[in-house]
């Protein structure tokens, strides 16, 4: 056996542990929250063939992804090579006219695009939407002085439905609509718990670029494996859960209280990640579940 192979005794290890996961996933409902970040991580082309395999895995042993995808270091970097300064309110990024258009090209013209090739590249069953399609996710404005950043009102499931039980698996950019038809461009976080809890979705998974909640938040030592939506709750309130987490964590605790089974947070730059978490029993990232 040469450096790198897997002898097949740990290829056996490693089946037998799946094989009980496997059996209780199998035609579950499983949101995927890809973020920007784990996007833009290191070699983005063989990111995005590795998430593509893992997703495709899970389409093969009956699991039912739904993909949700950001882009917001893909949009800064737009807008910075426009000319365009990047301007944040409470880590969310204001959003004139300009900014909007520019976020509507990079998360469904770029990103979404990318995803699905990747994916379809392999096997064809990625569908990629925006939350504008068939009124996918209602938006509302958030705050008239940060522009055309959207809150989730509601997120109708039927396209969804009807993908899933094609066989297909919905990719979604998170740019959202009113009731007039004006688009916001909405935190993805927020987007992916509402859409797994809209769904009955058994897990919510975000991949980022981090590997899970820290008890404390200087140290990459200290992830939590697992804890419920009150110790989360908690850490949030005080400050260990800051910044860009904040959203991911809100977003677990909504989600486990409005009916998924567990959400998990884990770091998508990670080779499959995701296959780990979901198969083995250990995990590689902080799951969270309701108490």
């Amino acid at each position: 056996m040469t450096e790198g192979q897997i002898s097949a005794e740990l290829r056996a290890d490693v089946l037998v542990e799946a094989i009980p996961y496997l059996s209780q996933f199998a035609g579950s409902r499983i949101v995927v929250k890809y973020g920007g970040n784990a996007i833009a991580g290191g070699d983005e082309e063989t990111a995005l063939q590795s998430f593509a395999d893992d997703v495709l895995a899970l389409h093969s042993v009956g699991i039912l992804p739904v993909i949700v995808h950001g882009g917001g270091p893909q949009i800064g970097e737009l807008l910075q090579r426009l000319g365009k300064e990047s301007e944040f309110r409470d880590g969310l990024r204001v959003t004139d006219d300009d900014s909007l258009e520019v976020a509507r090209m990079v998360l469904v013209g770029k990103v979404n695009s990318d995803l699905v090739g990747a994916i379809n590249a392999k096997r064809g069953v990625a569908v990629g939407l925006s939350g504008q399609d068939a009124t996918l996710i209602v938006a509302s404005r958030r705050e008239p002085d940060i522009g055309y950043v959207g809150d989730v009102v509601g997120v109708n499931t039927k396209i969804l439905d009807h993908l899933l039980a094609g066989g297909f698996s919905p990719v979604i950019a998170t740019i959202g609509a009113d009731a007039f038809g004006q688009a916001y461009n909405i935190n993805a976080d927020t987007v992916a718990g509402a859409v797994a809890t809209a769904l009955g979705a058994e897990k919510l998974i975000f991949l980022t670029d981090v590997a899970g909640i820290r008890a404390d938040s200087s140290d990459p030592a200290s992830v939590i494996s697992a804890m419920s939506d009150k110790e989360l709750a908690s850490l949030i309130a005080d400050g260990s859960v800051n910044a860009g987490m904040i959203p991911k964590a809100a977003a677990c605790i909504d989600a486990v209280s409005g009916g998924v089974r567990s959400a998990h947070i884990l770091d998508g730059r990670t080779a499959h990640a995701l296959l780990v978490e979901l198969f083995s029993e250990g995990g590689v990232g902080t799951m969270v579940v309701a108490q």
